[in-house]
């Protein structure tokens, strides 16, 4: 484990991306960089890298990376619902309909070509019924497009567009996205922590069904919506997660929404339960996922995909903010430097969400939730003190003095 190992005085990183993340590692006391070759001990690496040197790597005890060798297993479009439908097919087998109805977040895909025939028998089950075209590996919006008719589907496979990247059909109903981020310790026991703060996206243009062609109403990417003729970008098309969090209870009222979070907490367990089978559990390796998630009209959150490079590119300063505070409390949790006891419940604004097994609060009011209740240990779009938190955990980095 990471902490019983001695403490680093120095950590060597290595760092492939630019912006944001290199200069919250920059910043760190302690740690250097390295450049080329040169022997490091944390290496905040993309995908391309990961998949080109992983590998053919020697990584000692002490080293981390930011990526599991197949990440993809949950991060690729089709390869979530395949393990999703198949984690939810064995639930039901081995528990029954009522845990498997449990998986019921995720909305009715197919991965075309391959499932096209099955697509179509779905399709003309619910005629007049709204699709969303998406390939299984890009972002930002591309190559997403919404489609009523068959013969949408035929002119795209005409087109021979296919041949860039399979692509998959999802029924959708739009209503917000959301964003937020979910640190892997491990797969095998799985150990997962929750980060406290996130976002809301929104489409810069009121949502309608009646229009499936303007991808400023049905998009809430920032690289799709600042191409907006209207987009002003010192409002932004973003929430914190604790504004959507307090609108949401105005709203609707808070037993409802208490209600949607334990739902969203479900689908950050389910998904990371459907791969822990399949991902190559690697001693050296951890995740930052970011989450997608549609909330419907009726407040139901859907997955809609899971990003193993989520965007660190700020949209505006209190977004830059937002991103270091999480990028810091990610290095915090993996403790290169040796400081935490392993034993933490909370480390920043992370909340440790499950521990090969659920992980319950410890400051439980009983007269509020009953005797016989236990409340998860997820504090999603709640206040995020973590600065006061960090000063009671930690002890200081090597050479430092305790403020």
């Amino acid at each position: 484990a990471v902490t019983n190992r001695s403490i680093i005085s120095c950590v060597r990183y290595k760092c492939g991306l630019l912006g944001t993340i290199q200069d919250v590692l920059r910043q760190r006391p302690g740690w250097v960089e390295v450049k080329d070759d040169g022997e490091w001990d944390f290496n905040w690496c993309d995908v391309g890298w990961l998949r080109e040197n992983f590998d053919h790597s020697y990584l000692e005890e002490h080293v981390r990376i930011n990526h599991f060798r197949n990440h993809y297993e949950l991060t690729r479009k089709n390869f979530m619902v395949k393990n999703l439908k198949r984690y939810r097919k064995n639930l039901e087998r081995e528990i029954g309909r009522m845990e498997a109805s449990k998986c019921d977040f995720f909305p009715c895909t197919f991965t075309l070509p391959s499932e096209y025939h099955l697509f179509v028998e779905e399709f003309k089950r619910y005629p007049g019924s709204t699709w969303i075209m998406k390939p299984v590996a890009k972002s930002q919006g591309k190559g997403i497009f919404l489609f009523r008719k068959l013969k949408d589907i035929i002119d795209w496979k005409k087109d021979g567009t296919r041949s860039e990247d399979q692509k998959d059909a999802t029924q959708v109903e739009s209503y917000v996205f959301e964003c937020f981020c979910i640190y892997v310790f491990q797969y095998i026991p799985l150990k997962a922590w929750l980060y406290r703060d996130g976002f809301a996206r929104f489409s810069s243009t009121r949502f309608s069904l009646s229009s499936i062609n303007d991808k400023y109403m049905h998009l809430t990417n920032v690289a799709v919506q600042k191409t907006a003729p209207d987009y002003d970008p010192q409002k932004g098309c973003k929430w914190q997660m604790q504004q959507l969090r307090r609108y949401l209870t105005a709203k609707h009222g808070r037993e409802m929404v208490e209600t949607l979070f334990k739902e969203m907490d479900n689908i950050f367990v389910r998904s990371l339960q459907s791969v822990q089978k399949v991902i190559i559990n690697d001693k050296h390796c951890f995740e930052l996922y970011g989450y997608d998630i549609l909330l419907d009209q009726n407040l139901k959150p859907w997955l809609i995909e899971v990003n193993a490079s989520p965007s660190y590119t700020p949209s505006s300063q209190e977004d830059y903010e937002m991103k270091c505070r999480l990028l810091e409390d990610t290095l915090n949790v993996v403790d290169m430097e040796g400081r935490l006891t392993g034993k933490e419940k909370r480390v920043g604004g992370y909340d440790l969400m499950w521990n090969d097994g659920p992980v319950y609060r410890e400051d439980v009011n009983l007269e509020t939730f009953g005797s016989s209740c236990f409340t998860a240990n997820t504090h999603l779009g709640c206040v995020n003190d973590r600065e006061k938190q960090l000063r009671r955990l930690m002890k200081p980095f090597p050479g430092q003095k305790r403020m």
